[in-house]
């Protein structure tokens, strides 16, 4: 008989329907009540064994982890908290597990040991349900695009330019490690390598996609990206996966909207799809804000959070203006800020974006035209000389979730900014000469798909959002 997931089953109306279903064991109590979970729902399904019905080798073999497929008919249930259980009539163990060594026991475990054995934390209520809501998130960012016309491009992961000029890159090389050859300066010899030159592995897709965009008008890429900064923090990974829109004739405020409905149509898909795994992902944190201090705790729950971004037209200010709001504001002159705000120019910082969201405006804020001096260089230079056509969109507990721009396509400014920076032009010829055939204004935005699960989910560290994080000291898996 064709196995049934259990989410369908959870689902249909109990008429003593013969069925199959597998999956692995949660509990097993009494010799009698089996709590199955397939990984197709949050919720179990309880399997009756009657008694006498295995023998006692069998029943021994029924533990925590042990995978089973159960034949019987579904019936509708007398216990509490579920309407159909199964009653056995055939068993099979399909994989047998320990339950002396299997590290999974029916217990709390924190998210600190589950990281240790991250090839068994997919078993678990939290991970499952971060899983689900991952699945659900790429989906929905796919169908955005593809209704609005978008076209999906695939940049290169290998690349020999650095997008944001960072330096902090993984390198690429298949020269030898222990000698590799060298140059008559005593430098490695790139020439030699696979590309016949240096190569690192890709920080953003933006500027291939730009050249995409000023093809097709509309693009987007999603795939993964990597950064080698020695960042121990909850907010970074060296390996994350980032969605980068590029649209030609799309000015400053045509990116801003775009972010919006982006963003608000993300999380208008969780609250209509995921709703059983949020309910349970809020209950989680709540837990999690009660053993916070008072002062650090939430003002709204999960399902709220999600709700303050749907619900809400964003407030569009420039920074010049945020400055003034947070340099007249009670934590900045009462010096409760960690990094006091006292002149125009300074970078904001997580406590700053949050203040201006949560306490200030109370809705979803969108800053625009920052200081030239610390933003990128393909960013549009405004006319007053000081400030760039960059956006930043921030949110609820989590400060900046995207950082977008209107992208520089005048070549001799581009050029300009470009010697300022000292920057390698045989690196980015190409990018350069796109505004000598039939540039156009184009803009666009970056958006970390991890940031934004930990958002959704409520999870306060982002090495929980993604199966096998990579961090500093850490590519187990």
């Amino acid at each position: 008989m064709k196995r049934i997931k259990i989410a369908q089953l959870l689902k249909t109306t109990p008429s003593e329907q013969e069925v199959t279903v597998m999956g692995w064991v949660r509990t097993f109590r009494n010799n009698q009540f089996i709590s199955l979970n397939d990984g197709s729902t949050i919720h179990n399904l309880q399997a009756v064994v009657a008694l006498n019905a295995l023998s006692d080798e069998t029943l021994k073999r029924i533990t925590t982890g042990a995978c089973l497929s159960i034949t019987g008919k579904l019936i509708p249930s007398p216990a509490k908290g579920q309407a159909v259980e199964v009653k056995v009539d055939a068993l099979e163990i399909l994989g047998d597990c320990d339950a002396e060594v299997y590290p999974l026991q029916p217990k709390k475990h924190s998210l600190e040991f589950l990281r240790e054995i991250a090839h068994l934390r997919g078993r678990t209520n939290t991970m499952s349900a971060v899983m689900r809501v991952r699945h659900a998130m790429a989906f929905a960012v796919h169908k955005f695009f593809n209704d609005r016309g978008f076209y999906y491009i695939h940049t290169p992961i290998i690349t020999g330019s650095d997008a944001e000029g960072a330096g902090d890159m993984f390198r690429v090389t298949s020269l030898s490690v222990d000698k590799p050859e060298r140059n008559e300066d005593g430098k490695v010899d790139f020439s030699k390598d696979f590309f016949g030159r240096e190569t690192n592995l890709t920080v953003s897709g933006q500027l291939e996609g730009e050249t995409y965009a000023l093809a097709l008008s509309e693009i987007y890429t999603f795939g993964p990206t990597f950064r080698a900064e020695n960042s121990n923090t909850t907010r970074h990974l060296a390996e994350f996966w980032m969605i980068e829109p590029e649209m030609a004739f799309y000015d400053l405020s045509d990116n801003m909207q775009l972010a919006q409905d982006f963003l608000q149509f993300l999380c208008r898909y969780a609250l209509e799809n995921c709703q059983d795994d949020l309910e349970f992902l809020s209950k989680r944190a709540l837990d999690e804000e009660a053993a916070k201090p008072a002062d650090q705790r939430s003002e709204l729950n999960l399902i709220e959070r999600l709700r303050f971004v749907t619900e809400n037209d964003f407030q569009k200010l420039s920074y010049t203006e945020a400055i003034e709001i947070l340099r007249n504001s009670n934590p900045n002159k009462k010096k409760k800020f960690q990094y006091l705000i006292d002149q125009w120019g300074t970078d904001l910082q997580s406590e700053h974006e949050r203040y201006l969201v949560e306490k200030h405006f109370k809705k979803p804020v969108i800053l625009y035209n920052y200081p030239a001096a610390i933003k990128s260089f393909y960013m549009r230079q405004n006319e007053d000389g000081k400030t760039v056509a960059a956006m930043d969109v921030l949110f609820p507990g989590i400060g900046e979730i995207i950082g977008g721009s209107q992208r520089e396509e005048r070549y001799d400014r581009l050029m300009r900014r470009v010697e300022e920076l000292a920057m390698p032009q045989k690196d980015l010829w190409w990018y350069l000469e796109l505004r000598k055939f039939g540039s156009a204004p184009h803009s666009g935005f970056g958006l970390g798909f991890e940031r934004l699960i930990q958002f959704v989910t409520g999870m306060g560290n982002i090495r929980d959002v993604i199966p096998f994080p990579r961090y500093p000291g850490n590519a187990e898996f």
